[in-house]
């Protein structure tokens, strides 16, 4: 029989379980020609992304806590359906957040979010700068048991490196100094990138996998993230390698450090 210890008992419940994943506003991606074949989906609602969204929903489920990008808050693709709540119901979540990045009305809300097992405070969103509006990213305060309070971002980055710089520039600026911080999302550069970047390093931010994770059929490039300072231990990371959109999910646990 396995005896369990205090202290190995409060270090499980400082363990926190983390996934971020572009989920395409649900729609299933395996080839290029599905940008074209499927380009509907991002206009009418499709039982297919309904379904797909049960397989998001069955992976979120064995996480602590779910970023989420290219999700739609409810809009005419989506049949008026929030995907963020939808997930956050379908796993089991009992918090959610949503924000809009990009309003095109009743057509499309483009949205990032936040699925948790554990209440989520001082929550912000934020518009990003760049020479294309509809960038954004959604910041909250997350407290485990026994743990310092742990800030969270999500985020989506800009195609443009000029853009992502600004964009990154400013995070830096947003998020607190010196206690423990985790960045998640579709970044769309690799880590080289990241790791140059002297804000980033200031707030001790580092990427915490290395494999590739676009596109999600044949992964050439690593473009999704997760980013921890060096309060939070990272007890093992990996990619998923079920593809659910055109990227593949960023997988990590994490151990936080006691009060």
């Amino acid at each position: 029989m396995e005896h369990r210890n205090a202290d190995t008992d409060e270090r499980a419940d400082r363990r926190l379980r983390v996934l971020t994943l572009n989920i395409q506003v649900g729609m299933e991606t395996a080839h290029y020609g599905h940008y074209v074949t499927g380009a509907w989906r991002h206009v009418l609602p499709s039982a297919r992304v309904r379904a797909n969204l049960d397989r998001i929903a069955r992976l979120a489920a064995d996480f602590d806590l779910v970023a989420l990008q290219e999700a739609d808050a409810g809009s005419l693709r989506t049949g008026q359906l929030n995907q963020v709540e939808y997930l956050a119901r379908a796993a089991g979540m009992p918090h959610w957040h949503a924000a809009v990045n990009r309003n095109f009305g009743p057509f499309a809300q483009h949205c990032l979010g936040f699925l948790s097992r554990h209440p989520l405070q001082d929550v912000e969103h934020h518009a990003l700068p760049g020479k294309v509006r509809g960038r954004g990213a959604l910041l909250a305060t997350l407290t485990l048991p026994g743990s310092n309070a742990l800030r969270v971002v999500v985020t989506h980055l800009a195609l443009s490196r000029a853009s992502r710089a600004r964009q990154l520039d400013y995070l830096a600026r947003l998020v607190p100094q010196g206690g423990p911080l985790l960045m998640l999302g579709d970044l769309n550069c690799e880590t080289d990138e990241l790791l140059q970047h002297p804000p980033l390093r200031d707030c001790g931010l580092r990427p915490v996998n290395g494999a590739p994770t676009f596109p999600s059929w044949k992964p050439r490039r690593r473009l999704d993230h997760v980013l921890a300072t060096p309060q939070l231990q990272v007890v093992h990371s990996h990619v998923v390698p079920t593809p659910l959109s055109d990227h593949l999910g960023v997988a990590a646990e994490l151990q936080l450090g006691p009060a």
